[in-house]
């Protein structure tokens, strides 16, 4: 079994044999913290997840070709923020927030990757309070020593590296009322494009757009390049991530956000609409193969590691790409290049 040191949080591997049912005492061959330990203390930590995922906190909707085929609404229910203790965390179980909504998102994404093939383009939004996700943020930090927590970031990490390696054009519309804050902000530096609303939109109710800085976006999730996605977007800027850092937990309005960077565009209720839709459609115009390999090497940007070789590398993409129908078929790109005539795509992407 594994057992972590309480001290300096070392795990190493030991022998069930080794330790008897009364317990005995362990040093850490790390910090040479010494400790008793009995086996009963870790039979204790055992979590139980449903298979069965039920969508409650990720809102799906499909559209194809203008038709929606699929979608589902509902009242989101107010994120419960009753959490006094790690006893209170474990005791939800599979239905404590940070991992089920974790679980829900893993589980769309799995969805869209493997039976929509002929979608290009994902856009993220949500809507909620920014407190209520930093309040969520914040247990990753102060409970970071626990293994339930542990978990639940290693699996937001999976999570967001999925999002990372997902090959359809990723956008995040960051609208009134929307909640991106602390981890959840990843998803916007993650994302090819984000936009964001500026001020309060005319005939709604929703307060402005903010999003939040937390100190899950430094040195915390890291990326395929070994990097997060604030140095990535940043590289090689380090001073730019400093002053960052200066802003955690302050709510960044869209120009505040433009002008540091964290967002693409920022537009009033009078552009919004349109500019998003001119936006979809030309994406949606372009040869899927091609839009698969650009956003792949711009997603991987600074240090090269095994998993940006096989995901990222240029050449891997770019031979890959030109060896395709959408490429090199009768009715590909390149044969119809300066014919006059369209081409026409196979629009699945891989």
């Amino acid at each position: 079994m594994i057992i972590t040191c309480p001290n300096c949080n070392k795990q190493f591997r030991i022998d069930n044999s080794l330790i008897p049912n009364e317990g005995r005492d362990l040093q850490c061959g790390s910090c040479n913290h010494i400790w008793f330990y009995k086996i009963e203390e870790e039979n204790e930590e055992v979590l139980k997840l449903n298979n069965d995922i039920e969508s409650k906190d990720i809102e799906l909707k499909v559209e194809k070709k203008k038709e929606i085929i699929e979608e589902k609404k509902k009242e989101f229910e107010k994120i419960d923020t009753k959490v006094d203790n790690e006893n209170d965390m474990i005791n939800q179980g599979d239905q404590f927030w940070l991992l089920r909504c974790a679980r829900e998102l893993d589980d769309i994404l799995l969805h869209l990757r493997f039976n929509e093939l002929d979608l290009g383009v994902i856009i993220f939004s949500s809507q909620g309070s920014i407190a209520d996700i930093l309040f969520y943020d914040n247990l990753l930090h102060e409970y970071s020593s626990n293994w339930f927590i542990k978990e639940i970031k290693h699996l937001w990490n999976r999570t967001l590296k999925r999002i990372d390696l997902t090959s359809r054009s990723l956008v995040t519309l960051i609208e009134p009322g929307s909640c991106f804050g602390g981890f959840l902000s990843e998803i916007i530096f993650a994302s090819d494009r984000s936009y964001m609303a500026e001020g309060v939109f005319d005939d709604s109710n929703d307060p402005e757009a903010k999003i939040a800085l937390s100190k899950s976006n430094f040195n915390f999730f890291k990326m395929s390049n070994g990097i997060t996605r604030l140095e990535t977007r940043f590289l090689n800027e380090f001073e730019k991530i400093k002053k960052l850092e200066n802003e955690i937990c302050k709510e960044l309005d869209s120009q505040m956000a433009l002008n540091m960077g964290l967002v693409t565009f920022s537009f009033d209720d009078i552009d919004w609409e349109d500019e998003v839709r001119i936006f979809l459609e030309e994406r949606s115009s372009f040869s899927p193969d091609s839009m698969t390999g650009l956003e792949a090497n711009l997603r991987f940007a600074g240090p090269e590691t095994m998993e940006t070789k096989i995901f990222g590398r240029l050449t891997a993409w770019q031979n890959w790409i030109f060896q395709r129908p959408n490429a090199v078929g009768e009715e590909g790109a390149l044969k119809k290049y300066g014919s006059g005539n369209r081409s026409k795509f196979n629009w699945e992407r891989v």
